[in-house]
C-alpha cells in the first residue's frame, strides 16, 4: 500500500474533500493546494499522478492531530518525520481520533478483523522494546477499512 493509498483511505473514512486535505495539512506550516491533493488522490496510470512522499504524509497526519485536538500548548509545530513506518502511521491515527484500545478494537471489528490487546499494544511500542512488533500491511489497511465504517 502506497501512501497514496493511505491518504485516498484516509479521505474516504473520514469523509473529507480535497480542500479539507489542503487545509490539514497547512495546520503544520507547509501550504498545499487542492490541485497537489487531486494528483495525490489520482491512480498510478491516470495523467497528473504525483507521488506522496513520506514527509507529506507525516505532515497530514500530525496537521490531522492539530484539527481534531489543537494546537499544541506551547504552539510548536511537530517536526516531520523523514520515513513513516505502519505503526507510526497506526500512532498518529489514534492520537488523533483520540481511540483507546477498546475503541480502535472496535474499528477492527467493523471489518470482521481481530487484532488482541497484546498484539495492538506491540504496535506502539517503541523500537527496540522487547514487545515492540512491526505493523502488518494488512493491520493498517483493515483499520482504515474499519474507520470507513464507523458510525459517527
Amino acid at each position: 500500500m502506497t501512501n497514496n493509498d493511505i491518504l485516498r483511505r484516509l479521505r474516504h473514512a473520514l469523509n473529507m474533500n480535497d480542500s479539507k486535505v489542503a487545509e490539514i495539512i497547512s495546520h503544520t506550516g507547509e501550504e498545499t493546494t487542492r490541485t497537489q491533493v487531486t494528483n495525490w488522490l489520482k491512480r498510478e496510470e491516470d495523467e497528473g499522478y504525483a507521488s506522496l512522499s513520506d514527509l507529506t504524509l507525516c505532515r497530514f497526519l500530525d496537521g490531522l492531530i492539530i484539527e481534531k485536538r489543537g494546537a499544541r500548548a506551547d504552539g510548536a509545530l511537530p517536526e516531520p518525520q523523514e520515513a513513516i513506518s505502519n505503526n507510526e502511521i497506526l500512532k498518529k491515527l489514534r492520537i488523533a481520533l483520540e481511540l483507546r484500545d477498546e475503541e480502535m478494537n472496535a474499528v477492527f471489528t467493523n471489518v470482521e478483523f481481530v487484532v488482541t490487546k497484546a498484539e495492538l499494544g506491540s504496535f506502539f511500542r517503541k523500537e527496540g522494546h522487547r514487545n515492540y512488533r512491526p505493523c502488518p500491511e494488512q493491520v493498517l489497511r483493515k483499520f482504515l477499512q474499519g474507520l470507513g465504517k464507523t458510525p459517527e
